[in-house]
């Protein structure tokens, strides 16, 4: 008996240290970055963790238009291009996922294995082939280009996971419904909708956040400096040999953490929903 307890706890203390160091791992960085946008000077070799002086003036020149800088117009691209992104991707995800789900058509189980195949093929390897179409259909520095490229991406292995999710809600709703006289527009928007939204709240999030963080395809989409996304205009600070500003680059950063953190508070009670209600199924 005293040696079961003292395994418990053994295992329980090792799970509390993993903890600490994943959390330590995952704060200390956005610690420094917090701490870097207070510190006076452009360089990260004199800031500290805690500023000795702390100031705000970083986040006020990042209101400041001047040459090939506009911050809040990069914010506002990076935000348009994500929200777009995010909207098409749930209502084009969730249809299609739909469909794989509760139809049988010729070609399902080869589109599935094909949606698979897609997420192998690492995504730089198509930028030359995305730029010469760009510039052939004279797309370049066009939003609207970069937003359907991102849903395109989006589609194949979100639909994949989210079958997977519509498959585990049973079919003997849907066959009520019809024999209620409900269409399968109707049993989609009132019985799948509802029951899916944990995994189209995940679909969402990745929708939002795919497009903040991405750097490869809009570098090549976007060339003029008015229609660059926060991670090329942020990029190009510290990329400067003669002016590179890391503490204004944290204070960017910083900035553009604001929308994710608001986007996930919205959706936080869906991701919770869905992990409870599937402990309760399993």
């Amino acid at each position: 008996m005293h040696s079961i307890k003292k395994n418990k706890n053994i295992r329980l203390g090792s799970s509390y240290v993993l903890l600490v160091v994943m959390s330590i791992l995952i704060f200390y960085p956005l610690a420094w970055t917090i701490g870097a946008s207070f510190n006076k000077g452009n360089s990260l070799v004199s800031t500290t963790l805690i500023p000795k002086s702390p100031t705000l003036a970083h986040y006020v020149e990042l209101t400041k238009t001047s040459g090939s800088f506009y911050y809040f117009q990069w914010f506002l691209n990076s935000l348009k291009i994500s929200v777009v992104t995010m909207v098409l991707s749930v209502a084009l995800v969730s249809v299609t996922a739909y469909a794989f789900s509760r139809f049988r058509f010729k070609g399902r189980k080869n589109g599935l294995v094909l949606f698979l195949l897609l997420q192998m093929i690492p995504q730089f390897s198509a930028l030359i082939a995305l730029f010469v179409m760009a510039q052939m259909l004279h797309l370049v520095n066009s939003h609207f280009l970069l937003i359907l490229i991102y849903v395109g991406g989006q589609i194949p292995m979100n639909t994949y996971l989210m079958k997977g999710y519509i498959d585990s809600i049973p079919v003997s709703l849907d066959e009520s419904a019809l024999l209620d006289g409900a269409g399968y527009t109707r049993i989609f928007l009132q019985i799948i909708v509802p029951l899916a939204k944990p995994m189209i709240a995940v679909v969402a999030m990745n929708g939002f956040t795919g497009p903040l963080g991405d750097f490869a395809l809009s570098s090549v989409i976007l060339r003029d400096p008015k229609s660059y996304t926060l991670p090329i205009g942020l990029y190009n600070l510290i990329n400067d040999k003669m002016g590179a500003s890391y503490t204004l680059f944290a204070a960017g950063a910083i900035l553009i953490s604001i929308p994710v953190a608001i986007v996930f508070i919205l959706l936080q009670k869906n991701f919770v929903s869905g992990l409870t209600e599937g402990g309760t199924k399993g």
